[in-house]
């Protein structure tokens, strides 16, 4: 039986880490302790403007956060406490292959904070290193089955790096190959890690610029009995504008329940904020303005 996931569903993600710690801090690991307080004290800011957010009216059971365990343990704990819904990754950060963060003890780590959705983040190029592919697969099939059996939902973030060989066809043109090469690849990257065991109730799919292309990958997600099963837009970073556009260009299509908007969402209140230019409080504020924003945008109640 395929499982899914058909509410809709406003993931704030903050569960960056290395690219976290190097970009906002411009520190290396490892960390002493009071470098690890402090960057775990910047994603306290980030979690106080998810609540601050539902509060001015994001719906609280559409909205979920996503944060690491390393420096979000607490976070976990308390959101779960207070009945949010949480997401904790369970990849290891900043690898170019899938690893699972604590190798074979992923099971004890994902039942000790219990969220609503256990997620991967995967680099998986149809086109690319056939063995690394077949054996990122295995992997992920053993967890896809290990969420089937415990009965815990189930979230893949699918990125779809260009190859050499596909970026030469584009001329090295980086926007040419989203728009014009990937579409296609994230759709055969779906199929591939369905026949291969791959069973998420949500795939988090980098924004895309033609609705056509957001039909076709929803179909590719529900296809074979697989119509709970849903997509969500991932923000991968991006500036507002183009955030913008992705969430207006998957808004309302089939298949599509949300986003995950994470560095767009939260990097410039808190570089304002580790530079003292602003309070704790704006800082927050700032994020759920932002997080509101995405949200009004997606349902469409955001003004002309």
């Amino acid at each position: 039986m395929i499982g899914g996931y058909r509410e809709p569903l406003y993931l704030l993600p903050f569960d960056h880490r290395q690219s976290y710690v190097s970009g906002l801090f411009d520190w290396s690991p490892p960390l002493n302790e009071n470098q690890q307080r402090m960057v775990a004290d910047s994603k306290q800011v980030i979690y106080e403007g998810f609540q601050r957010a539902i509060e001015d009216g994001v719906p609280r059971a559409a909205a979920a956060l996503l944060v690491d365990e390393e420096f979000g343990a607490a976070i976990q704990r308390d959101a779960h406490a207070r009945g949010f819904n949480t997401v904790l990754p369970v990849e290891h950060s900043g690898v170019d292959e899938f690893e699972f963060e604590y190798g074979d003890d992923y099971p004890r780590h994902v039942e000790e904070f219990d969220p609503a959705f256990a997620k991967v983040l995967v680099r998986y190029n149809p086109g690319g290193d056939a063995v690394l592919n077949r054996r990122q697969a295995a992997k992920l099939a053993q967890f896809s089955a290990y969420c089937e059996k415990t009965k815990r939902r189930f979230m893949f973030e699918l990125l779809v790096p260009a190859t050499p060989a596909q970026l030469e066809k584009t001329g090295k043109d980086k926007q040419a190959y989203d728009a014009n090469l990937r579409p296609a690849l994230v759709g055969q990257a779906i199929r591939a890690l369905q026949e291969a065991g791959v069973e998420p109730d949500v795939w988090k799919i980098e924004g895309l610029e033609r609705r056509e292309d957001c039909q076709q990958i929803a179909a590719t997600a529900q296809r074979d009995g697989r119509d709970g099963v849903s997509c969500i837009v991932l923000g991968r970073g991006a500036d507002e504008a183009k955030v913008v556009q992705w969430l207006k260009t998957a808004a309302g299509v089939p298949g599509f329940v949300g986003f995950a908007v994470g560095r767009t969402s939260f990097w410039d209140a808190l570089v304002e904020y580790r530079a003292k230019k602003i309070a704790r409080a704006e800082a927050a504020h700032r994020i759920a303005q932002r997080y509101r924003e995405w949200m009004d945008i997606f349902e469409g109640t955001a003004p002309a």
